[in-house]
């Protein structure tokens, strides 16, 4: 009987398109892969790294992330229950201001 049950190398492939994904070690890289996966991925492939790394570790990394699009970034906020203000790619984007388009 097969099993229904993913793996991390099911993660889609156009995730690291720019490099050798037989390199990726899924421990000693979890910050690029889960970065790669909020940052592009699908429903599916964020459904594979909650089952492999778990909620808290993904929630620790993701506050920690440079810069997540707004729907990610408040995706985020409501999935793992904290505040906006608590990420660090929120308090970035308040720090830099874009000039007003006119």
């Amino acid at each position: 009987m097969a099993s229904d049950k993913k793996n991390i190398s099911d993660l889609s492939r156009f995730l690291f398109w720019d490099t050798d994904s037989t390199k990726i070690d899924p421990v000693k890289h979890a910050e690029y892969i889960i970065d790669r996966v909020l940052s592009r991925g699908s429903l599916e492939d964020f459904r594979i790294i909650v089952a492999f790394y778990g909620k808290p570790k993904i929630k620790k990394i993701a506050k920690q992330i440079r810069y997540l699009d707004d729907r990610t970034l408040h995706f985020c906020s409501a999935y793992f229950s904290v505040p906006l203000n608590d990420f660090r790619c929120y308090a970035l984007k308040q720090l830099n201001q874009a000039a007003w388009n006119y």
